[in-house]
């Protein structure tokens, strides 16, 4: 492929493409830059394998610490496991391109995005996710795009396209929108707080931006002579679906009319039809066109009934506005919350149902140096918030292995951590480390809102002060044509079967998070506005539920969890806390059981199972960082005694010294007739000479000024 370089302005802002120099190998491949952050993006198809009977799509996003002049850290010095953010730009990249590919495709396709180079204002991501598309052309592998993502902030009162990371940062929305020439087609928010109708205009300003970044790939691949293939689609015999249809019709909609069934007892019973049929379809001759159907493909039986499970489904919904478990178009199933389900030796938890759909969320807070370090490309080396979610097999009635966190369970979290992130306390006010596991008990739809729903819950019983609770509802979609539904609160066959996910989560003044998948090819922005507009009173119906469970955050934390009291030294004190080769901290430690954490600025955070021993604690670093001026009175102890006086130690691990001249206001023979080793004495500084050095005496004491000493000593 010749080389070619193309430069696209958006926004003020240059997206650099290059072809035809990097992977020839690959089917289709793309550099693609803005600023100095580089991806290399590649598309590549290969013959399907036996037995698929799927579209074998692989995405998979690379980082290397090379791309910032780094190397990574470790025994191997290389770099391994991918790094949580990386997982998450796969499912960004992959989300938008899968409903794109023509579902008959067989053969195995893999797109490869590696981040080459980075600096530290442009994020890679919405730049892989428009490679994708485009090497995806450059292969002529089918597909009905082009695609394009673009972020969008707001800074002040105005939109911004691709902001930097610190202008997203200091910014009220984080957003990503992705879309085709049939419209928006994904969504990914974080927002704080912000009016639907502010959401609403951000995403249509992005997809304006996406269509200009859609007509610049159909640009590049006319420049290139490129054809869009028209591969055929393979021709399904009608005579098992016409067979099916005229056979299960009937049974088929008896069964999802059946409102007061269970889950488990709609599915057993759409399982015998189609167990029944695959009996009489057997029974019959073997040249028998539905029978050679069957036996042609193992799997033909299942996929044609559950397309036209699929199709009176939406047919019921769409003419007569009925679900299967008889709600109406925005009712909200039966909610139930509870608090303090577990001993108190767990800090928080929130128990959340909605349906069928059970979600325990459960909260512990940690010290600072319980934050997550990260060892990414991505600004920002840690995490004091961590949201993590686990979906077990149990959770929908089966059985498999038990395995690591995988792309979706990634994915939910972050989403639930991203929709709470906005309402959290400020490390100033409240300097816990946070973790939130959400565990999937029961899944029937949606439990990535529930994670939210729990997660508030379960943040206010361990006593986080957050400043406004969040609830979420997921919102889905029936198209038909010009005719369009739009669910609230979906359940699993509605997401099953349906076209669209939109899970919006936010407060009662407005989103904090958004995440919208479809599985048809975009959608205009009435719809979607639509959407979103629907979700208000659904979200703040499940609110007015999660309140009636617990209204506020409790005023005081587990009695388990850590006491933690913060204070401020001087950045050149550190070192003296510290002390060489952790002496200083440790011994602090081995005194009081506390642990001490120091970050850079000076601020050192004590934590404690116990209040007082932080408490002493935070006496002891104080004595190390407190610097004693002339005139100071403190109650000390003697530590040492020598024959030209006693070394006082005024605060912990700060000594003096009392001339003998200086015991007191008379002639003093010998050192030990007024004091000796661990004796109390109210002292006062009579000077700090050039050397550091601090000379006390125990003359020209005034009252008031000993009163205040040994109240500050807790003397009597």
């Amino acid at each position: 492929m010749q080389e070619i370089d193309k430069s696209i302005s958006i926004d003020g802002r240059d997206i650099q493409l290059k072809t035809g120099l990097f992977a020839p190998q690959a089917g289709g491949s793309v550099l693609i830059s803005s600023g100095d952050t580089a991806v290399l993006v590649t598309a590549t198809r290969s013959s399907g394998r036996e037995g698929i009977d799927f579209l074998p799509l692989l995405v998979d996003y690379e980082e290397r610490l090379y791309a910032a002049g780094r190397i990574p850290g470790g025994f191997l010095r290389r770099e391994g496991r991918p790094p949580e953010r990386a997982t998450l730009t796969s499912r960004l990249i992959d989300r938008p391109m899968r409903p794109l590919f023509p579902q008959w495709i067989r053969d195995d396709i893999q797109i490869v995005a590696t981040t080459l180079s980075m600096d530290e204002d442009v994020p890679p991501d919405v730049l892989a996710a428009t490679g994708a598309s485009i090497a995806v052309l450059l292969a002529e592998i089918p597909f009905n795009g082009p695609m394009a993502a673009v972020r969008v902030g707001l800074v002040g009162d105005d939109f911004i396209i691709n902001p930097t990371y610190q202008e997203i940062e200091s910014g009220e929305l984080d957003l990503i929108v992705a879309g085709s020439p049939d419209g928006v087609i994904m969504v990914e928010a974080g927002a704080n707080q912000l009016p639907e109708q502010d959401v609403i205009e951000a995403i249509d300003f992005g997809y304006e931006v996406v269509r200009d970044l859609i007509q610049a790939q159909l640009d590049l691949v006319e420049e290139l002579g490129l054809e869009r293939p028209t591969e055929p689609e393979p021709v399904i015999d009608p005579s098992l679906e016409t067979f099916l249809s005229d056979r299960a019709t009937a049974d088929i909609k008896e069964v999802l009319k059946q409102f007061d069934q269970s889950k488990s007892e709609r599915d057993d019973k759409l399982d015998a039809i189609k167990a029944a049929i695959a009996e009489e379809v057997a029974a019959k001759d073997e040249s028998d066109p539905v029978r050679a159907a069957i036996d042609s493909s193992s799997k033909a039986l299942g996929k044609s009934f559950k397309r036209l499970t699929k199709k009176l489904m939406r047919s019921q919904i769409l003419e007569e506005g009925v679900r299967v478990d008889g709600r109406k178009l925005d009712e909200i199933r039966k909610i139930t919350c509870r608090t303090g389900v577990l001993p108190t030796r767990v800090h928080g938890t929130g128990l959340f149902r909605r349906g069928l759909t059970q979600v325990l969320s459960v909260t512990t807070l940690g010290t600072p140096g319980d934050a997550q370090m990260m060892d990414d490309l991505h600004p920002g080396d840690e995490k004091k918030y961590l949201h993590h979610y686990n979906f077990p097999p149990y959770s929908v009635g089966e059985t498999r292995p038990m395995r690591s966190p995988g792309r979706r369970e990634v994915g939910h979290g972050a989403l639930a951590e991203r929709a709470l992130i906005p309402v959290l306390p400020s490390q100033e006010d409240f300097p816990y480390v946070i973790r939130v596991v959400s565990e999937c008990l029961s899944s029937n739809g949606s439990t990535s809102m529930g994670s939210v729903c729990g997660s508030t819950l379960s943040l206010m019983d361990a006593g986080v002060p957050i400043a406004q609770p969040v609830s979420g509802a997921a919102m889905g979609l029936i198209r038909e044509g010009d005719e369009v539904r739009i669910l609230s609160d979906i359940q699993g066959i509605e997401d099953f079967l349906g076209d669209m996910d939109f899970k919006v989560a936010g407060t009662d003044s407005g989103i904090t998070a958004l995440q919208l998948d479809m599985k048809i090819t975009g959608l205009p922005m009435e719809v979607i506005s639509k959407a979103i507009n629907q979700a208000r009173p659904a979200r703040l119906h499940i609110l007015e539920k999660m309140l009636g469970e617990l209204d506020k955050p409790r005023t005081e934390v587990s009695p388990y969890a850590p006491r933690l009291l913060t204070m401020q030294v001087k950045p050149d004190q550190i070192g003296m806390v510290i002390g060489p080769g952790g002496k200083q901290i440790k011994a602090i430690t081995e005194a009081t059981g506390a642990k001490v954490d120091i970050e850079d600025d000076g601020t050192v955070t004590i934590s404690a199972v116990d209040s007082d021993k932080a408490k002493q604690a935070q006496k002891m670093i104080e004595g190390i960082t407190h610097i004693p001026e002339a005139g100071n009175v403190y109650m000390g102890k003697v530590t040492r005694v020598i024959p030209i006086g006693a070394f006082v130690e005024i605060m912990p691990g700060k000594e003096g010294m009392i001339h003998i001249s200086q015991l007191a206001d008379y002639r003093v023979n010998k050192v030990e007739d007024e004091v000796n080793v661990e004796d109390e004495v109210l002292v006062k500084v009579r000077e700090i000479d050039n050397r550091g050095r601090v000379n006390l005496t125990r003359l020209g004491i005034h009252p008031d000024e000993a009163e205040k000493a040994k109240e500050a000593a807790g003397v009597e």
